[in-house]
């Protein structure tokens, strides 16, 4: 059944991968979505007018103040007369514009604070930016009311509509064996560890299956975006690390399963395209008709599930250490990261140094609680500034 009104929308991230994803699926909708504001980094002023132009938000926020001349005289090109919001306080401030939906698609810790303002003002939280989740989970997790935050990754969508699928109301946590987030391997499915010793950026960021930006697709060849996926599962879910499973399945068509204590398994399956997690997330609970291609019965198909190399990729089970030590130590293993995949990207660390430069800052970190944004971004800072040191990049 379709909703009989329509849905408001602010959407943070608009000119990335994910907000050009999520303007495709509302432009496509244009009864059951409308866009309330739209915000981005600043880097496609073009494109961010252009948006507006189609959607005719109310307010077009912009993070980099200094674009803020450029994109006033491209939305008046445009004949726009949106409300421009400039700078970090004004992304937040879009954040909790008047809207039923907020689709997070920032990239990074970034999205922390709209994450928190978003859920503070009380919408439909739809998060693409699971690094807010992971660096700010105890804070997050106290202001999230039940049902208000959807995950749009799509893995965590699967288990969703897989948890979903075994009752109006979701299984009882007793009733779930073990998660089982799905993988693609990346680029380098199958490789051992010293056959990784020479990858450079070019092969890094071209991903068998998926499209999407230089960080995440890095994070893809290294599994550290599957390390991430399995503290975020963790936190979505409440279900312990030991019972979080992680396997290779390089046709991505099964984002995830979920395994009952009965032996039955759930899954959720589609054709890689994440214009149906996205859908899913801003109609939820109810769906969005052809929001994206589903399989053809008609075609043999062949899905293959292998286990995770852990010695060639030691990102997950990394991930799976600063999860379980909590507080501040999942804002220093992202904090980390991300300087390294600059690091990698730009020629200045090898591709393995990424997640063993990680490991070192983790190591050398004392873990406090994380029940203030300031020590998160205490933390955060901390690991950017080692990491920047270990890596020669300071």
């Amino acid at each position: 059944m379709q909703p009989d009104t329509t849905r408001s929308v602010v959407l943070l991230g608009s000119t990335g991968s994910i907000g050009t994803q999520s303007l495709d699926v509302i432009a496509r909708n244009p009864g059951r979505f409308r866009v309330a504001a739209l915000a981005a980094g600043g880097g496609r002023v073009d494109l961010l007018a252009r948006q507006a132009a189609e959607f005719r938000p109310d307010a077009v926020a912009v993070a980099d103040p200094s674009a803020v001349p450029a994109l006033r005289e491209a939305l008046a090109a445009h004949g726009v007369s949106a409300e421009v919001l400039a700078g970090p306080e004004g992304v937040a401030e879009a954040a909790v514009w008047p809207a039923d939906t907020v689709l997070n698609g920032i990239t990074g810790a970034l999205g922390l604070t709209s994450t928190l303002a978003a859920l503070e003002a009380g919408r439909v939280l739809a998060l693409a930016n699971k690094e807010s989740l992971i660096i700010g989970g105890p804070l997050v997790k106290r202001l999230a009311k039940p049902g208000q935050l959807i995950p749009v990754d799509s893995e965590h969508a699967a288990l969703a509509q897989c948890l979903w699928a075994a009752g109006p109301s979701g299984p009882d946590a007793s009733a779930v064996r073990s998660l089982v987030v799905t993988a693609s391997g990346g680029p380098f499915r199958g490789r051992s560890r010293a056959e990784l010793a020479d990858v450079t950026p070019e092969q890094a960021l071209a991903h068998p299956t998926w499209s999407m930006g230089p960080v995440i697709t890095v994070n893809s060849a290294t599994l550290v975006n599957k390390g991430l996926e399995v503290i975020e599962a963790h936190l979505l879910f409440d279900i312990g690390f030991d019972r979080i499973t992680v396997v290779v399945h390089p046709q991505s068509v099964v984002h995830s399963m979920v395994e009952f204590v009965d032996g039955s398994v759930i899954a959720q399956a589609s054709p890689p395209d994440m214009r149906l997690p996205i859908a899913l997330a801003l109609g939820w609970p109810e769906r969005v008709a052809d929001a994206a291609p589903t399989v053809d019965w008609t075609r043999a198909h062949t899905w293959t599930f292998d286990p995770l190399d852990d010695e060639a990729f030691p990102s997950v089970a990394l991930a799976r250490h600063v999860g379980s030590a909590g507080g501040t130590a999942p804002a220093v293993y992202n904090a980390a990261n991300e300087v390294c995949v600059d690091a990698f990207l730009t020629g200045r660390l090898p591709f393995l140094g990424i997640v063993d430069t990680v490991a070192t800052v983790v190591s050398e970190h004392i873990v406090t609680k994380a029940d203030s944004v300031a020590e998160v971004l205490d933390a955060d800072e901390w690991a950017r500034a080692r990491a920047r040191e270990l890596t020669g990049t300071a």
